[in-house]
């Protein structure tokens, strides 16, 4: 039973992947439309399902566009014909994203009032369009961007600190691109599909402040540890000498349209179809669950015994579902993602029920800085290696499964839209 569940888990999240191809949702909203009006076009952007997306934009506009240029992580690359891909890092930003990102701003703000620019935003895109405001280093950007990842701080919070240490970001590349027309296509990787958070906001206003970034470092008691350079600035923007980011209502967003063209909760109905096309009672439980990774598995493992024990919320076979994103609070020396703890944490409190699956992974392929999307583990994973407790507390998650065989590795799929998380139990023999 546990092999075959393992397979219907793992052609769940595949056609959860296949509805998050971003290359289909932008043709649907390029074609088809006039395009005659605009003297130029230009296309933009940044995420690591940029190269798809670019190639879409491609497909559609051809010879129309005049020149592109899109950031995307090193290895998630397409065969283009006019627009140029710019590998770059993430999830801690590089040199190459700084030059590319310099590079997009120019164009966009080459643009004038009858020129059209085509801004294309995924997962990734915040540390994928790194463009520090001086004196700011790349440096002690990447210094922040560990420090936070480390601390636990969730996406809104890590955006909020991005947008206002940038000068692209938080709406600032709509600033740099007005007078001219702004369509920006976004696949949202985030919970709640909020504008200013998919890539930090580039072309949406921002409702963070300087403000809210110094009560961030004071929630998490890092405000002695960020470096002097972006501590003065945020000062300074909360005693008003530094101008905020764009706010609602401003006249820079007036030819500006924001369009969410992909989202985890699209992904997970797809999962859902399938899941039901295989014979389980499904339940697509929440596309927001959020919060500390541990705590929202053993939440996961906690429904499953449920289910094996009083068949609610639904009896067997059944397939709980969920997405978003959660934390990891790096205690040890490790490696791992947030999908691969996931999984480790849920199969420690798994152990010995049978017929029972649970699969997390990231829709992009990467899960952490591994090759890794995630893991699956059933209620024999802790048989097969004991050692459970122990990889989980170094938070060396990848290396346990990848004893066992049990990692899921899909390459890069040229989407992201957050993680989707399958809890599958078998009918009862």
């Amino acid at each position: 039973m546990s092999k075959l569940l393992r397979r219907q888990a793992l052609s769940i999240f595949t056609a959860a992947l296949r509805a998050a191809d971003p290359a289909a949702a932008v043709v649907r909203r390029l074609e088809g439309r006039d395009y005659s009006a605009f003297r130029q076009i230009y296309v933009i952007g940044a995420g690591k399902a940029g190269a798809s997306m670019a190639r879409a934009a491609e497909r559609v506009l051809g010879r129309r566009i005049t020149a592109g240029l899109v950031n995307v992580k090193y290895g998630h690359v397409a065969k283009l014909r006019r627009i140029e891909l710019n590998e770059c890092g993430h999830p801690v930003p590089d040199q190459r994203g700084v030059e590319g990102a310099a590079r997009i701003a120019r164009i966009a703000q080459s643009a004038g009032k009858d020129d059209l620019v085509v801004c294309l935003i995924s997962g990734g895109g915040s540390a994928l369009l790194p463009l520090p405001a001086e004196p700011i280093t790349l440096e002690e950007k990447q210094a922040v961007t560990r420090l936070l990842l480390a601390c636990g701080a969730n996406i809104h919070e890590i955006n909020a600190i991005r947008k206002h240490i940038s000068r692209i970001k938080g709406g600032q590349l709509a600033r740099l691109a007005y007078p001219a027309t702004v369509e920006a296509l976004l696949l949202s990787d985030v919970i709640g599909d909020d504008l200013d958070v998919i890539g930090s906001g580039p072309t949406a206003p921002d409702a963070s402040t300087f403000a809210s970034v110094a009560a961030i470092f004071e929630r998490y008691g890092i405000g002695d540890r960020i470096p002097a350079s972006i501590r003065r600035r945020i000062e300074q923007g909360v005693a008003g000498a530094i101008p905020e980011t764009p706010k609602p209502g401003d006249a820079v967003f007036r030819r500006v349209r924001n369009r969410v063209v992909g989202s985890n909760r699209l992904a997970l109905d797809a999962a859902a179809a399938r899941a039901r096309a295989l014979g389980f009672r499904t339940l697509v439980l929440s596309s927001m669950i959020e919060g500390e990774t541990r705590e929202i598995a053993r939440m996961h493992a906690a429904i499953a015994r449920e289910i094996v024990s009083s068949g609610q919320p639904l009896k067997p076979p059944a397939c709980i579902i969920t997405g978003g994103e959660t934390t990891v609070t790096i205690k040890g020396e490790g490696l791992g993602g947030r999908n691969q703890e996931f999984t480790l944490a849920a199969a420690m409190d798994l152990a010995g029920l049978p017929d029972t699956v649970v699969l997390s992974a990231g829709t992009d392929g990467t899960d952490g800085p591994t090759g890794a999307a995630g893991a699956i583990a059933d209620g024999d994973t802790l048989r097969r290696n004991p050692a459970a407790a122990r990889y989980l507390a170094a938070n060396d998650s990848y290396h346990y499964f990848q004893t066992l065989g049990d990692l899921v590795i899909t390459g890069p799929t040229n989407t992201n839209v957050a993680d989707v998380r399958i809890l599958l139990i078998g009918a009862r023999k």
